[in-house]
């Protein structure tokens, strides 16, 4: 029998008790079943990922809520591992429409999300800490009221505009893990003292996305540092996306098919998935 949402969720949870928790970063069903036949033990959806797949940009507000809860449902279904979801900004600007939703979220078989405190107006793209807080804490009583723990990981989003401040986005993490965040996530940090003056500053678990920019190249320099959840995001989508690019650029420009050397063979892959969506 595949696990319940009540043991997804309490296994998710318990994955953040010790160690370093390693997500993987999927977009959609298929992405999703390869990741877990790899071996990750959870998974996140990215937004940028999922974007990539429909031909459109990242971070332009193109990014529906009814097109990401559509694909949580989807890579949630696919997989007996929890699975946590891109939920950006809630695609609310009041804290009502955050924690509605949270409650939509929860009805998708995924087992958290993360909220981050942009606002997506390029010329003012982050929330004034007040209103971020209150948008955190209507999605952590959104979460409390479903009938199991949706774990919420609370973004500060300063450094992926430029706006990088240790200092205020410490205040941001332990403001929002006063509000009742279980994580918290600062993507686009790189510094390695950084990091770990974030992951001294709280008591949640810090979560890192690779593929950011930043020097950390392992789990295990992550771990030295304090983190406690290693999130690949897009990365897998880009390393998808960068390989089919340079090899339609190879047939189109050379009229060559060098990209297929070394390709796993049709059958092997396509028995692959007949076993993986048993």
């Amino acid at each position: 029998m595949p696990p319940t949402i009540l043991e997804k969720s309490a296994h998710y949870r318990s994955m953040h008790a010790s160690g370093v928790l390693l997500a993987g970063g999927c977009w959609d069903a298929g992405s999703a079943r390869l990741l877990a036949h790899a071996g990750f033990p959870c998974l996140e959806t990215s937004s940028a990922g999922v974007m990539f797949a429909l031909g459109l940009p990242d971070g332009d507000g193109l990014a529906t809520r009814d097109i990401m809860l559509d694909n949580a449902r989807s890579v949630a279904a696919a997989v007996n591992l929890p699975v946590s979801a891109d939920l950006e900004n809630g695609w609310a600007a009041t804290a009502e429409g955050v924690a509605e939703t949270i409650r939509l979220a929860g009805e998708t078989g995924i087992v958290g999300g993360s909220i981050e405190d942009t606002t997506g107006d390029r010329s003012e793209p982050i929330f004034p800490l007040d209103v971020a807080v209150e948008r955190l804490r209507a999605a952590v009583e959104a979460a409390a009221a479903l009938p199991f723990r949706f774990a919420i990981t609370a973004r500060a989003d300063q450094y992926m505009h430029g706006r990088g401040d240790l200092a205020q986005v410490i205040a941001r993490a332990q403001a929002f893990q006063a509000a009742g965040a279980d994580a918290f996530m600062a993507p686009g940090m790189g510094d390695p003292d950084e990091i770990a003056a974030l992951c001294r500053a709280v008591d949640i678990p810090v979560a890192a996305i690779v593929g950011l920019g930043g020097p950390c190249s392992s789990v295990e320099a992550f771990a030295a540092l304090g983190v406690r959840r290693v999130v690949v995001g897009s990365a897998f989508a880009r390393v998808a996306m960068a390989g089919v690019l340079a090899a339609a650029q190879e047939v189109a420009r050379d009229g060559t098919f060098r990209f297929t050397e070394g390709l796993m063979p049709f059958g092997e892959l396509n028995g692959l998935f007949r076993h993986l969506g048993r």
